[in-house]
């Protein structure tokens, strides 16, 4: 079997380490291992698959000096920006889970679920979207192939662990009393309707990523969408009410469970009366979309409401950007 060279660049942070235990899990071919981080961090070690690599600080030159065919990127916006065209310039496809390249007309921004396709009109970059978006959309393409989807509105319930080690620790260390350190108030049995920073419009930049990334993987500008984006004292799993309106006529919510059935990975938990229906606890370090509570909505002529949930550094981040490279390499 083939191996390849892959580079994690931000191998210590929350995500990059998920990216390291995915690739380890999903068996992908790894020659030489890579992990890239700041100079604080060079020179410490990091386990992947019994051995024990050793952090290299992200330069230019030491880019340049390995021979590279593929880089997982979690490391921030600004980092991408400068080594990113490093990485592909030097002959390797970097896989980005920032949000620097995702609305680059240029730029290839991926669930694989719904358009592996664009991945083969990438120019050496490849952007992962928000992991908001990621599980939103699984659930949302079968149903717009399957009925036309005429307007969205999303309410998202994010985990605390989105916002990074600094998230988690803000939930973590507020039980306790400390004051917060990344939020801009407490998150510990709180809501925050503010997830990134607020725009002119009035509207978050996480809720004009939902928005602005669905229109781009779906392959609708026409699509009409809002979004309410906000964080929960939770801290693994992003937890979203989607209403979806729809272009044919008399949707029901049977017509729905019947496509998302057999919708890729999607998996129903759907019964309510019985009180099955997803939560981030129980579904926490899972790499499918999981939808419950679909209904028919009765103050539109079709239209349904679900609940969607999944692992935001799984299948938000890590499991998302490490299938994007197995569609590659297979």
């Amino acid at each position: 079997m083939k191996q390849y060279n892959i580079a994690v660049v931000g191998a210590t942070g929350m995500v990059g380490r998920k990216m390291l235990e995915v690739l380890a899990e999903r068996k992908i071919p790894v020659g030489n291992l890579y992990p890239f981080a700041s100079k604080r961090s060079a020179g410490g070690k990091i386990d992947f698959c019994g051995k024990q690599y050793e952090i290299t600080e992200l330069t230019e030159a030491n880019v340049r000096a390995r021979k590279i065919d593929y880089a997982l990127f979690s490391a921030g916006g600004s980092v991408s920006k400068e080594f990113a065209p490093i990485f592909a310039d030097c002959g390797a496809v970097v896989i980005d889970n920032s949000s620097q390249w995702r609305m680059d007309p240029s730029v290839p921004l991926v669930v694989p679920e719904v358009n592996p396709q664009d991945i083969a009109a990438n120019h050496g970059i490849i952007a992962n979207p928000n992991c908001s978006t990621i599980q939103a959309v699984v659930a949302l393409a079968p149903l717009h192939r399957a009925f036309g989807i005429e307007r969205i509105v999303y309410s998202t319930y994010q985990a605390v662990s989105g916002a990074g080690l600094g998230g988690y620790k803000d939930l973590e260390e507020g039980i306790a009393g400390a004051a917060p350190k990344k939020f801009p108030r407490p998150i510990f049995g709180n809501v925050l309707p503010h997830i990134d920073v607020f725009l002119p419009n009035g509207y978050t930049k996480e809720e004009e990523k939902m928005i602005n990334e669905t229109r781009k993987i779906i392959g609708d500008d026409s699509l009409r969408i809002t979004a309410t984006t906000v964080r929960v004292p939770v801290y693994y799993g992003h937890s979203e009410s989607i209403n979806v309106e729809f272009k044919q006529p008399h949707v029901t919510a049977d017509d729905v469970r019947k496509v998302l059935q057999s919708a890729p990975g999607v998996i129903l938990m759907d019964d309510p009366q019985k009180g099955v229906y997803p939560t981030p606890r129980e579904l926490a370090n899972r790499d499918e979309v999981f939808v419950g509570r679909i209904r028919t909505d009765e103050s539109v002529p079709s239209g349904v409401n679900l609940w969607v949930v999944a692992d935001n550094i799984r299948k938000g981040a890590a499991t998302n950007a490490v299938q994007i490279l197995e569609y590659i390499i297979k």
